[in-house]
């Protein structure tokens, strides 16, 4: 029986070898691209400076599409930042689904809102709408309220958002979200200088906790003290600058994240919008454009911006934490199980020969991978008297190879952005890279294996309501 287990053991050490050398050239090849990527963005944003389009009457039309389901609280503030935005040719469109607080009641007094005729076409299915509101100041003219039933999902209230929005570019946010007051330039700009048709762009969030905020206003920019979401900005860097910079450059692009995108209205309703039983709503959104577009022969390309310009609030509880990322390793397995037939298609370009495979080899597998060499060390340990030194020097290399590639990151992000205060904050952010194989990782690998066990025993997910607690408010 030993001889069999040490057999075996050869063989999946050969195996380990070869993927986990396959695993750290791709990053080394990501970290080249992402690097070529933002170099390339920094050089080329003054060819046409963003002042130049705001003042233009030519720009293209912009919808910002918000649901908002019990947002009484804050509402008013946040509509209002959203408002405020600098862009000469934008509506905001804010979907009420069905919430059961005074949600529309809020926004009815505030913004002297009135039930109005409006020519609704639901070229994308959603629950009823009960109704469309405008206001009577000519102050609020470009704010739309769409009140419908509650959908269940917020793909079900973006989908009615996009039926009511009059642009033929549209931005998916959340209401909650802080975003940036040149937002809109910033992600329309590709759409108006690309000589191929651009279907979508994003770009960079970062967690908004502990962060202050006036009146719906970002003011102030502060590292996360909460254990939790402190990890969360790590990542939010690493998966932004890093990864998805990275994937743009080569056209490869599989996610735009659900906080922050913009995206062509036309394509969009064509593929069906947002699909409400997703988990994943935003990647699959994204495979079936590229779906699309592959399947009509049309060029495309999909940009990320390495810009920071959204900020949204983070889970800051381990149970809140948890229940997301079991969601987001089911929308996961779920995107690449019902889009299994791009895979290494000619039909389907890059998307079905890197973008699918990538995700699925050093995405899916890669939680798998874990905690089955977690187990296999233990055992040849046990059984087969292995060189313990080796194993540790093997796990060390590994160790330094990712704290290089995360300094990486972090070293991008200062050089971009500069949005630290002080170097204190930059070495806390380089503590947490430090700590997190140990910490943070294991809580992230168990909560994919937890995704993947209730998918494959179809067990229902419970979405519930992340408990916000909401930003520093500055006084006056």
């Amino acid at each position: 029986m030993l001889d069999y287990f040490k057999v075996l053991m050869e063989y999946y050490e050969a195996f380990i070898l070869f993927y986990s050398t396959t695993y750290l050239s791709l990053y080394v090849v990501l970290a080249f691209l992402a690097f070529l990527a933002i170099k390339d963005y920094n050089n080329n944003k003054y060819f046409f400076k963003d002042d130049i389009f705001v003042k233009s009457n030519h720009v293209v039309g912009v919808s910002i599409v918000a649901p908002a389901f019990n947002e009484a609280l804050s509402i008013v503030h946040n509509v209002r930042s959203l408002m405020n935005l600098n862009y000469p040719k934008f509506e905001v469109v804010i979907v009420n689904d069905g919430s059961t607080d005074d949600t529309l009641q809020k926004l009815i007094d505030e913004f002297e809102l009135v039930k109005v005729d409006f020519f609704y076409e639901a070229k994308i299915e959603t629950k009823p709408v009960r109704g469309h509101y405008k206001s009577t100041n000519p102050v609020y003219s470009h704010l739309l309220v769409v009140d419908k039933e509650n959908g269940k999902s917020k793909a079900d209230a973006s989908n009615a958002g996009i039926n009511s929005a009059k642009y033929p570019l549209f931005i998916c946010t959340d209401v909650d979200c802080i975003l940036r007051n040149d937002t809109i330039m910033k992600l329309a700009k590709p759409f108006m200088e690309s000589d191929q048709r651009i279907i979508a762009t994003g770009a960079a969030l970062r967690p908004s906790n502990s962060c202050t905020v006036k009146d719906g206003f970002l003011v102030d920019v502060q590292f996360p003290d909460n254990w939790w979401a402190s990890f969360q900005e790590l990542e939010y860097i690493r998966a932004f600058l890093f990864g998805r910079m990275a994937w743009g450059q080569i056209n490869s692009l599989l996610l735009v994240s659900g906080g922050l995108g913009m995206f062509d209205r036309e394509i969009v309703i064509k593929v069906g919008g947002y699909w409400h039983k997703s988990l994943g709503e935003d990647m699959d959104l994204i495979s079936r454009m590229r779906q699309y577009m592959h399947e009509q022969k049309e060029r495309f390309k999909i940009l990320y911006i390495p810009e920071t310009l959204c900020w949204t609030e983070v889970p800051s509880t381990r149970a809140v934490l948890l229940r997301q990322r079991v969601r987001w390793a089911r929308g996961l397995i779920q995107t690449l199980t019902i889009h299994r037939k791009m895979f290494f298609s000619p039909k389907y370009g890059k998307t079905g020969f890197i973008a699918m495979p990538y995700f699925f080899f050093f995405e899916f597998i890669v939680p798998i991978l874990e905690i089955l060499g977690l187990i296999t060390i233990i055992l040849s340990i046990i059984f087969l008297n292995v060189n313990t030194i080796a194993i540790l020097k093997l796990i060390l290399a590994v160790y330094l190879f990712y704290l290089t590639i995360t300094i990486i990151s972090v070293l991008l992000d200062e050089w971009f952005n500069k949005y630290y205060r002080s170097r204190m904050d930059l070495f806390k952010l380089v503590l947490k890279g430090v700590i997190e194989p140990f910490t943070y990782h294991p809580f992230v690998v168990f909560a994919a294996l937890k995704g993947y066990w209730h998918f494959f025993t179809n067990k229902e997910q419970k979405w519930g309501n992340m408990q916000r607690t909401g930003f520093q408010t500055k006084k006056k």
